[in-house]
């Protein structure tokens, strides 16, 4: 999704600054969508602005400049209809985690268990607030999407709490057993290698 559509779909919840639109989209739903930098927020709006997408109106604020509040028109809410009918690019995933995890030889067996557990309680916190959220007068969408992110989540946790100590003890053995470079190898007897 462009910079542009994610502004848009911002703006028909509410008017708001390019200060605003940034931080609504690092907060959750939305930072788990797209990345955006606040460099790309200014110049989409302006061209939404040229585009007749949205008008934008100062508002003074007290001993700062003026606030520049955008708001989508009538063409820029057919714009982001139009937008939402293209077909979606494929999902990117990437993870730091999953890159250490990777290259798990490298670590020493506690900072391996380390990193597990600090997942493991970060995942449990995030489904936490998840199942702590207010769903009473969101969209069939959000709540499909809520749904969706605490069903990712709650499988996620549910895989390293069940192969943590796989990987610990499959790391150490092969620590134990060679120095050379790994080159993993799909089969059975990795977990969910059987699939």
């Amino acid at each position: 999704m462009d910079t542009r559509t994610l502004c848009l779909a911002i703006l028909q919840k509410g008017a708001a600054s390019g200060y605003e639109i940034k931080k609504k989209l690092e907060e959750m739903p939305y930072r788990i969508f797209q990345e955006v930098g606040f460099g790309s927020i200014y110049p989409a709006l302006n061209r939404l602005l040229e585009a007749g997408h949205v008008t934008v109106q100062a508002q003074a604020q007290r001993k700062r400049p003026d606030k520049k509040v955008y708001a989508i028109t009538a063409n820029g809410r057919q714009e982001l209809e139009g937008s939402l009918l293209h077909p979606p690019a494929q999902d990117r995933f990437r993870s730091d985690f999953l890159f250490v995890l990777f290259h798990s030889e490298l670590l020493a067996h506690e900072e391996l268990a380390d990193l597990f557990d600090t997942r493991i309680t970060e995942l449990k916190s995030t489904i936490d607030q998840m199942h702590a959220c207010d769903l009473s007068g969101a969209s069939p969408g959000a709540r499909f999407v809520h749904g969706y992110g605490l069903t990712y989540y709650e499988n996620a946790l549910d895989y390293l709490c069940t192969h943590r100590e796989w990987l610990l003890d499959e790391t150490e053995a092969r620590r134990q057993t060679t120095s050379a470079t790994w080159c993993p190898e799909v089969s059975s007897t990795v977990p969910g290698g059987d699939r």
